[in-house]
């Protein structure tokens, strides 16, 4: 969530900020906002809404100076307003700072500040960084802001400036993430790689408890005690044209036609015909393997669907228990965890955090941890033992697409890594799925090219207030997230079931006209799925099917139909979500709906 910037160079700041926060727009936000120092003086303008307005109110006055910090918020504490937004002074004005993340004390740090004369004016809980950095403020920033974040609890990243000391700017981080850019004379601060990357390629990623110092010489970077710390430099390797929007209308559809290219990247040199599977670096032993008696998938939203997937493959093929947590409710109820359960941590940006506390209780009991994510370096990558890369690519959208594909693979390739290494499987039965998986990429170009079923169906449908998905198995996973699609960028109610729950209470709803998206793609269940299919037509339900090519009495059954190639069952949801992904775009493009950036949401979910 949010997006902080930061810039330290010989060129004028504001535009170099808001380039960089239009970068992060992905992340989700409410309001925005620069503070940038010109002759030793702060100035502030900040404003709620898009970027938009921020730019026309920059035009409007102009600020000069060539170091400053940007950020876009999203509300968690104080509604989205000019007031709350960042970045928030100091009383005195010396003093500013953009933060991600909460401050879970800070109630009692701003009673402990109002009794020392200290007046707030907005409902944030950032406020009170800037006034305890005021607080102990004694000639030396970078001690007041290490004072500060020493009484602080929760997560941040934090960006801090003072007109006392014009020519440095500090952060640190914690829990949330924040980057170092390393450019020719100029310098940058941000939350996620897309911020810099028209401006440099060379990077430090910070970890926890790091503090960065910039100046117009250079970047220094100390540990909490004030030790120097050296760090390797991380080069990037993807061109910034990879988050540009490539002629499609919005990212998320441009998203969605990366993703053959996304499985096939995400298979490379890992899944060959007639060789072993090869998981990168994961350093799991064979032995360990064995050894394993549980394992965890643990993620939120997205990320959990394909979870909930890997424990269908998992436990079909490697016949071991697997369990399928939401990361917000996993470390609440006291998980059985110990030496010999593995933990499968999901999460696209790898900042989750949820997710990486979820880690972070696993590895406190002893556990094996390894992270499906898709950004290298991010935090989840490098507190794991063991990390698989989904090579997705940059995903800007809020709502995931190709990101979710690559994670169905990652598992599929756990689960057949796991077979070898347990020999649940015979040789034959693990290269006729693995030949059956690189036939993937083609298969999905296949599916792309069945818009205009979907598009008429969403004409036809899009005014509608509810939508119901339905599925058996594999199937109703895939429901799920076709479901999540469809609240998150079309807004309208929807929810998936099982098929044979139909009859326990939700078959109460289905009335004339009702809409139901009804999956019917596993062999062994498909009559039964179509008996489901039945018992909604003949209440009045209007129905778009899916199954595999040849079984064309689904047409009898459906007002349209919509055919997914054949392959091996358990694969076919790699397959069946695409159109899934497609009918939801096309719903929220017919509501006039603002697809990339819905209401509410954020890409990157740092804050619990």
């Amino acid at each position: 969530m949010c997006g902080i910037v930061g810039f330290v160079g010989k060129k004028q700041a504001s535009s170099i900020l808001v380039e960089g926060l239009s970068k992060l727009e992905y992340r989700g936000y409410d309001s925005a906002g620069v503070a940038i120092i010109d002759n030793d003086h702060i100035n502030v303008v900040k404003c709620k809404g898009r970027l938009k307005n921020l730019e026309n109110k920059l035009s409007e006055h102009p600020l000069k100076g060539i170091l400053g910090i940007g950020h876009t918020r999203w509300a968690t504490h104080g509604k989205p307003s000019d007031l709350n937004a960042h970045p928030h002074n100091s009383q005195d004005g010396t003093i500013s700072v953009v933060h991600n993340g909460i401050i879970e004390n800070y109630v009692q740090l701003r009673e402990w500040l109002t009794s020392k004369g200290y007046k707030f004016v907005s409902e944030t809980d950032t406020e009170v960084i800037p006034q305890l950095i005021e607080y102990f403020y004694k000639g030396d920033i970078v001690e007041a802001v290490m004072r500060a974040i020493s009484k602080i609890k929760g997560s941040y990243a934090v960006g801090v400036i003072c007109s006392k000391e014009p020519g440095k700017l500090v952060a640190v981080r914690k829990d949330s993430p924040l980057i170092v850019g390393l450019g020719k004379d100029e310098y940058y601060i941000a939350s996620d790689i897309p911020a810099v990357l028209n401006h440099t390629r060379d990077i430090y990623l910070l970890n926890d408890n790091e503090f960065v110092v910039i100046t117009k010489d250079g970047v220094k970077l100390l540990s909490e005690d004030k030790k120097e710390i050296k760090k390797d430099v991380y080069h990037v390797t993807w061109s910034a044209n990879a988050a540009e929007k490539g002629g499609f209308d919005h990212f998320m559809m441009k998203e969605i036609h990366e993703q053959p290219k996304a499985i096939k990247d995400t298979m490379t040199s890992r899944i060959m015909p007639g060789k072993p599977i090869t998981l990168d670096d994961i350093k799991i032993t064979k032995e360990q393997i064995k050894n394993i008696d549980k394992i965890y998938i643990v993620a939120c939203g997205t990320a959990y669907h394909a979870g909930i997937v890997g424990k269908y493959v998992i436990e079909k093929l490697v016949r071991m228990p697997v369990e399928v947590d939401i990361a917000s409710e996993f470390r609440y109820r006291n998980p059985i965890i110990d030496e010999r359960t593995l933990m499968i941590i999901i999460s696209q940006s790898g900042e989750t955090a949820d997710t990486l506390a979820a880690l972070r209780e696993a590895k406190a009991h002893g556990a094996r941890v390894i992270a499906v994510t898709n950004v290298a370096g991010s935090t989840v990558s490098r507190e794991a033992d063991d990390v698989l890369y989904t090579w997705a690519g940059p995903e800007i959208a809020v709502a995931s697409t190709k990101a979710y594909t690559t994670q169905l693979i990652t598992m599929y390739m756990i689960a057949l890594f796991f077979a070898q290494n347990r020999n649940t499987l015979s040789q034959e039965e693990i290269e006729a799925i693995k030949n059956d998986m690189l036939t993937l990429p083609e298969k999905a170009k296949q599916m792309l090219e069945q818009k205009e079923v979907l598009q008429k169906f969403a004409s036809r449908i899009y005014m509608h207030k509810e939508m119901f998905f339905l599925g058996r198995g594999i199937d109703y996973a895939v429901a799920m997230e076709g479901s999540l699609k469809v609240k998150e960028v079309s807004y309208i109610h929807s929810e998936a079931y099982a098929g044979g729950e139909l009859k326990h209470g939700t078959i109460a709803l289905i009335e004339d006209g009702t809409v139901v998206i009804a999956l019917a793609t596993q062999t062994s269940l498909y009559q039964k799925m179509i008996s489901n299919i039945r018992e909604v037509t003949t209440r009045g339900a209007r129905v778009l099917g899916f199954t595999v090519e040849g079984n064309i009495d689904m047409e009898k059954a459906v007002d349209s139909v919509l055919y997914v190639p054949k392959v091996n069952d358990i694969l076919l949801p790699v397959l069946t979500v695409i159109p899934l992904q497609l009918l939801a775009y096309y719903i929220a493009v017919q509501k006039g709906c603002d697809v990339d950036k819905p209401r509410n949401l954020a890409k990157s979910v740092t804050v619990e």
